[in-house]
């Protein structure tokens, strides 16, 4: 259980390092959306000349945005779940709950990342109308890259579900909650 505890300390610092600068990324894309949308709003209204790429420029921005901050998320539970089930559940029976889920997830997860490399892949054939006429494969990665982190993080929940189903539970603490999550 030591080695396991190491390695899972080991994938949970480099989790942590990954997803701390992909929520930094993520805040520069959203500010960088809201300027061009409010930019295209004062071109439009005005000075009545709409210009022809914010709106693919912001939606990409999303789209990267969203594969930055969902991995987040998933980490530390800030997707909408049902508890009342697991939270009434003795805490072994929990984690076996929780690890056949954890298993499930990396299941579908493989099989999407799979799909989504192949798209990634398929996205040089196509270009952007507006945007440089830039391939699109640049804005399908994002997925790849959302998937390929939720995966990293789903390995890493899997390996404390385990540690602290097996093992001593002090030795497989939680991650460290960021402040935008406890806070808020």
């Amino acid at each position: 259980m030591r080695l396991l505890a190491k390695i899972t300390a080991l994938l949970g610092a480099v989790n942590t390092a990954i997803l701390t600068a992909g929520r930094q990324i993520a805040w520069v894309a959203l500010v960088v959306m809201v300027f061009v949308i409010l930019l295209q709003v004062f071109c439009r209204y005005v000075l009545n000349n709409a210009l022809p790429w914010p709106e693919e420029a912001a939606r990409s921005l999303m789209i990267w945005m969203m594969a930055f901050m969902a991995p987040s998320g998933y980490r530390w539970g800030a997707f909408v779940s049902i508890d009342l089930i697991p939270d009434a559940l003795p805490p072994v029976v929990r984690r076996a709950l929780h690890m056949a889920i954890f298993v499930l997830s990396t299941i579908i997860l493989v099989i999407l990342l799979e799909k989504a490399t192949k798209h990634f892949g398929s996205g040089f054939i196509f270009r952007s109308s507006s945007l440089m006429h830039m391939p699109l494969a640049y804005i399908y990665l994002a997925m790849s890259v959302c998937l390929g982190l939720m995966l990293s993080v789903n390995i890493e929940m899997i390996m404390r579900t385990i540690g602290r189903t097996f093992g001593n539970v002090d030795d497989f603490p939680k991650p460290a909650t960021p402040k935008f999550i406890a806070e808020g």
